[in-house]
C-alpha cells in the first residue's frame, strides 16, 4: 500500500507539472498580443507611416525630375526643390458653434439659445486676448454658426476678412466606427465635408512668409472628421469625439507637412455652468 501511496504522489506531482507548463506556454501566448514595442530600443516598424505629401505638397512631388547627373541639372534641381518649400505656419482655430434650439424644423428656426449667445461672447472674448494677428474668419451658412460668427467678431479686429463656406455646414461625413443604430447620411456630406478638408487643410505655399492664422466658425462632425484626417487617424473614428459649444480647436500646420495638435474642445474659458455639449 505505501508503494501504491508513493506512485500516486509522483503521478499527481507529474500531472501537476505538465499542467503548470501548459498554464505558463498559454500565458506566454497571450501576453505576445499585448506586447508593448519601444521604437527607442527595438526595431519596431509603425502599422502605419506618416504621408508626408498628404496635401499634395511635398517640393519632391512639385518640381520636375532632374534631367541628368550633370552638376548643373543637380544644382537645378536643387534650387527649384528650395524654392517650393514652404517656410510659414497655417494656424487653423476650428470653433464649435453655441448651444441651439434643437427643437427648430427648419435651419432658420435653430437659432442660438441665451447660454448660446453667451458661450459665443465668452469664445470671442478668449480669441481676443490671444494677441494673434487673424487673417480670415471662415463661417459656415447655417443661422446657428452665422450667429456665433457675428458675435465671436464684436471682439476681433474690424479689418478682419470674413467669407462665408457651406462646405462647412454640419453633416455625417463618414459612416462611424463603432457604427451607430440612428446613422441616416446624406448622400452628398461626405464629399461636400471632404472638399472641405481639401480647401482648408495645406501647408502654406512657398510664396507665404509670414504665419497665418484662420478662423472656421463651424459644426461638431466636421471638426472632429478635421482633426481625424489632419492627423491621419482612422477618419471613422470621428464619431468618438466630443467637442463643447464654443470650444476651440487648433490645429498647427509646419512648414514641413506634419500637423500638430494645439488643442482640442477647449473650454476653459467658461464658468461650469456654461459649458454644454448637446
Amino acid at each position: 500500500m505505501a508503494t501504491l501511496s508513493r506512485l500516486n504522489k509522483i503521478a499527481l506531482l507529474g500531472l501537476g507539472a505538465v499542467g503548470g507548463g501548459l498554464a505558463y506556454y498559454q500565458m506566454g501566448r497571450s501576453e505576445k498580443q499585448y506586447d508593448v514595442h519601444n521604437s527607442w530600443t527595438t526595431n519596431y516598424t509603425p502599422s502605419v507611416k506618416w504621408d508626408k505629401n498628404w496635401d499634395h505638397r511635398e517640393p519632391e512631388s512639385i518640381v520636375r525630375p532632374k534631367r541628368s547627373d550633370k552638376p548643373e541639372d543637380e544644382n537645378k534641381y536643387n534650387e527649384q526643390i528650395e524654392k517650393a518649400k514652404s517656410k510659414a505656419v497655417r494656424h487653423l482655430f476650428l470653433i464649435r458653434h453655441g448651444q441651439y434650439n434643437t427643437e427648430g424644423l427648419t435651419d432658420r428656426e435653430r437659432i442660438l439659445t441665451e447660454l448660446g449667445r453667451q458661450q459665443a461672447d465668452l469664445t470671442g472674448k478668449r480669441l481676443s486676448c490671444l494677441d494673434i494677428q487673424w487673417d480670415l474668419l471662415v463661417r459656415s451658412t447655417m443661422t446657428r454658426a452665422q450667429e456665433t460668427a457675428s458675435i465671436i467678431a464684436k471682439h476681433l479686429p474690424k479689418d478682419i476678412e470674413v467669407t462665408d463656406c457651406q462646405l462647412i455646414e454640419e453633416g455625417a461625413p463618414i459612416p462611424p466606427e463603432p457604427p451607430v443604430g440612428h446613422w441616416r447620411p446624406e448622400p452628398k456630406d461626405g464629399a461636400r465635408i471632404e472638399a472641405a478638408f481639401r480647401r482648408y487643410f495645406y501647408r502654406a505655399p512657398p510664396e507665404q512668409t509670414k504665419d497665418s492664422y484662420t478662423l472656421l466658425v463651424c459644426h461638431a462632425n466636421v471638426i472632429r472628421f478635421f482633426v481625424c484626417k489632419a492627423l491621419q487617424f482612422p477618419p471613422e473614428g470621428w464619431l468618438r469625439i466630443s467637442l463643447n459649444h464654443g470650444s476651440i480647436t487648433w490645429i498647427s500646420i509646419l512648414p514641413s507637412g506634419n500637423v500638430v495638435l494645439r488643442c482640442l474642445s477647449e473650454t476653459g474659458h467658461m464658468e461650469p455652468k456654461y459649458i454644454t455639449s448637446r
